[in-house]
């Protein structure tokens, strides 16, 4: 049993891959769409010795197995893999010839990440956030276009461009906080300063963002310049638990829970439930699960070795619970899966535009991560693997007053 032969067992020819290896084997027609081609044995390597999305994973970034054709198509076809079909038999054929790969370890490619210290210390979220976020500023703009938004955007409809789609998940936010001159917002894990400009812009606060990625704040604090609004906008280089200040009409969290940690969900709410006036606003925008269901194998995952280190999901239910216990009451939450969806396919084409520039920026093995692991959030997405929720907190007044008006307007601008 050659190569060709293993991935024909394991794949069925109905998925329309073809699979071409080092050792000369084949299967599938020359000219398919899309074609695995495993160039070397330290690929087979990778793949026998971790025989899940990192072993192959790895292969991919190292450039020892090539997708030619669209990333996002080849894993389309291939996830997810049902593999029942493989008898006793077989199995014993595939493992015979596996062997000898399996028991090779080759060393894995310079962009995966273990992360040391205690986990969510300051000093280790501090290198988390700049493993993902310090990879480029230049590089990220070909990315996210000229919005540098690298959230979920909210489109009111799905020919909507990706700069009007940013605009509405902002304009989205400010309302449901019910922003209004004169009010105080907190943006915590502000990004590059999308949310805090539009905010002091178009709705007339003042707006203190904090960000652990320095060239983020760095990229903010010009633009806050540029817009001639820093005497109410500024970006901060620190982490959200070092801010003195408190008394804010209203907090903004897009993007940052999936960072914190489950444990720490207690921690993080109450710290932003008493940064708020009494009525104050908190809205959480975050990436979460179907279910609440802890995978067991995500610490060995190509997210977390590759994308976000210490990076962690729950289901919307657990987050709105445990913002009910510190102190909220929920007054809505909506899912956006399929925005985000959007927002990833347009990230991936903008990425495929300005592929040769974002591999000289950046180097090949970091374009390969990127173009890996937004095509596989897409279809993550569309396959309602994981969800994007927004849920919208408020801190009672005395007399349990809220602040909200009877019917709030939610609809997309």
């Amino acid at each position: 049993m050659n190569l060709a032969e293993v991935f024909a067992t394991v794949v069925p020819a109905e998925r329309g891959v073809a699979f071409r290896a080092f050792d000369g084997s084949s299967v599938g027609p020359p000219d398919a769409e899309v074609i695995l081609d495993l160039k070397s044995p330290r690929g087979a390597q990778f793949i026998a010795s971790s025989p899940s999305q990192l072993g192959l994973a790895r292969a991919y970034v190292s450039g020892d197995l090539e997708i030619i054709g669209d990333a996002y198509q080849a894993l389309s076809r291939l996830y997810p893999l049902d593999t029942s079909h493989i008898g006793v038999k077989e199995k014993a054929k595939l493992a015979k010839q596996l062997l000898p790969y399996v028991l090779s370890r080759p060393t894995p490619p310079p962009q995966e990440r273990k992360l040391s210290g205690r986990r969510h210390s300051k000093s280790r979220d501090a290198d988390a956030i700049q493993h993902h976020y310090d990879v480029s500023n230049l590089f990220y703009s070909w990315v996210l276009g000229p919005s540098m938004a690298y959230t979920c955007a909210v489109f009111p409809n799905e020919h909507a461009t990706l700069e009007a789609a940013q605009e509405s998940k902002f304009d989205l936010v400010c309302r449901k906080l019910g922003l209004k001159p004169g009010m105080k917002l907190l943006d915590v894990g502000c990004g590059w300063g999308g949310m805090v400009r539009h905010a002091v812009k178009n709705y007339g606060v003042t707006a203190i963002g904090v960000t652990l990625s320095q060239q983020q704040a760095q990229h903010a604090q010009h633009a806050i310049e540029r817009d001639g609004i820093s005497a109410r906008a500024q970006v901060r280089f620190s982490d959200y638990r070092d801010l003195p200040e408190s008394d804010f009409d209203a907090i903004s969290s897009i993007g940052l829970t999936e960072h914190i940690g489950r444990a720490n969900y207690p921690a993080y709410f109450s710290f932003l439930y008493n940064k708020l006036k009494p009525e104050g606003r908190m809205l959480n925008h975050t990436i979460t699960r179907p279910n609440d269901e802890v995978p067991t194998h995500y610490k060995t995952s190509f997210i977390n070795r590759y994308v976000f280190p210490d990076g962690e999901l729950s289901g919307p239910g657990h987050i709105m619970s445990t913002m009910n216990s510190e102190g909220f009451e929920i007054r809505h939450s909506e899912n956006l899966r399929e925005h985000y969806a959007l927002t990833l396919k347009r990230w991936c084409d903008n990425l495929e535009s300005h592929w040769d520039e974002a591999v000289a920026e950046a180097g090949l093995g970091t374009a390969r991560v990127w173009r890996l692991y937004m095509a596989a959030s897409r279809l993550g997405f569309e396959l309602n693997t994981i969800q994007l929720h927004q849920t919208l907190g408020v801190k009672l007044a005395n007399g349990f007053k809220s602040g909200v008006p009877l019917r709030m307007r939610l609809d997309v601008a």
